[in-house]
């Protein structure tokens, strides 16, 4: 036996080794599924008949006949449905059958690709094990506003965005593609937040539902809990941490924004957003703990009633006032030049600082000419904005809420602007 036919031997010889250990993991945890748990029940194939099946593509792939491979398929399919229709059990199911199904094509693919057929075990594995979690996620912690908005979120991904053409319809902004993006990035933000207040105990869930309405509006958020203590005995301190809290929301989404808008930004804007979050999320989490009322150790989910995984019409508002924003700067820019952009951004900064970053970033990347105006310009605006949401905070809750609050607010903005301005100017 020469070199070339101990490779193929040896190779052949792993494939098949892949093979029948996918089958067995498949087999072993249907063979379970047999005795185990209060409705065991007979099934159809145990861990044999998975690793024989498995064998069997392996085999087929190696004679390589798509006559055969097509018998195999075909046999292994009538099988299937024999099984099937011979079921006398009250639930019957076809899990199985499509696994044993599936354990052939793995073995097939384990000739082709052992690793991704490895792989394709594991995750189908893992499905049939996770049987009875999955089914109480599905029926006992979803709520029927969570599925719509999953699959309003998902059609919008894998549906529409596809289809939305992506070239810019002025200049460098009004591209459709993008603004889908950033309607769908702003959804995803709100959907994962929204998830986490379920999952987290009671006193966790106040921290994290500040962090998330300040990815919807932080300014919004610090006149909420503003007039909030002005109704009610609320620690001024416990409102201002959690409007502080909003603020990781600022400087997180500015990041999310910007490699939205404009990739090349995301470096030189990862750590400033890391460094002012962070300055945002410590202060903030001090105050809330401290004056927070202590939990009762339930979770967030335990008698969460029916509520939207996200909200689509506050989404939506935002990325037009991002994208007319974007329009104005840029409009501003052909007309005025720098100073345009100058006023433009700091007339925006009032209203929305997101908008602005989204308006500025579009102009130059890093390392480019405009990319030192473009630093001065949101600094500017941030520290504008921070201003802008003192006031909001002493409109709303009165000169307390806003002493306690504008500390750490102009901290987590100076943390924001200098250390961008060290990575860029």
């Amino acid at each position: 036996m020469d070199v070339s036919e101990a490779t193929g031997a040896a190779s052949a010889l792993t494939s098949l080794a892949v093979a029948l250990g996918c089958g067995l993991l498949m087999g072993i945890e249907r063979e379970r599924r047999k005795s185990v748990g209060p409705d065991a029940r007979p099934v159809m194939a145990g861990m044999r008949s998975f690793a024989l099946a498995s064998l069997t593509g392996a085999s087929a792939a190696f004679l390589n006949s798509q006559v055969l491979l097509a018998v195999g398929a075909a046999f292994i399919g009538l099988l299937s449905v024999v099984a099937y229709a011979y079921d006398r059990s009250d639930a019957p199911g076809i899990t199985t059958e499509i696994a044993l199904f599936m354990a052939y094509l793995i073995g097939v693919l384990s000739v082709h690709q052992p690793m991704l057929a490895s792989g394709l075990t594991v995750a189908v594995t893992g499905l049939l094990a996770a049987r009875e979690s999955l089914h109480q996620f599905a029926r006992d912690w979803l709520r029927p506003g969570e599925i719509q908005g999953g699959l309003i979120l998902a059609a919008l991904a894998l549906l529409v965005m596809p289809l939305v053409p992506d070239r810019p319809l002025w200049g460098p902004v009004l591209n459709p593609q993008l603004v889908l993006r950033l309607l769908v990035v702003l959804l995803m933000i709100q959907s994962l937040a929204h998830l986490g207040r379920r999952l987290l105990q009671a006193r966790q869930a106040v921290a994290l539902s500040a962090v998330a309405s300040g990815f919807v509006s932080s300014t919004a958020t610090i006149g909420s809990l503003g007039m909030e203590l002005r109704a009610g005995q609320i620690p001024v301190r416990l409102q201002a941490g959690a409007a502080l809290l909003s603020c990781v929301g600022t400087t997180t989404q500015i990041l999310v924004i910007g490699a939205t808008v404009q990739p090349a930004w995301i470096v030189p804007l990862w750590l400033p957003a890391l460094a002012g979050s962070t300055v945002a999320a410590v202060w903030g989490g001090w105050m809330v703990w401290r004056y927070a009322v202590v939990n009762t150790g339930e979770t967030a989910s335990a008698k969460a009633p029916d509520t939207e995984l996200f909200r689509l019409r506050d989404a939506a508002l935002i990325v037009l006032l991002l994208t007319a924003i974007q329009a104005g700067v840029h409009g501003l820019r052909l007309w005025l030049g720098d100073a345009g952009v100058m006023v433009g951004t700091l007339v925006a900064a009032l209203a929305d600082i997101h908008a602005v970053a989204a308006a500025l970033l579009t102009i130059g990347v890093p390392g480019s000419n405009e990319a030192t105006n473009i630093v001065r310009a949101l600094g500017a605006a941030m520290l504008l904005h921070a201003f802008s949401k003192s006031t909001v905070a002493w409109a709303s809750g009165g000169w307390r809420y806003a002493l306690a609050l504008a500390p750490g607010l102009f901290a987590h903005t100076l943390a924001f602007v200098g250390v961008l301005a060290l990575m860029v100017i």
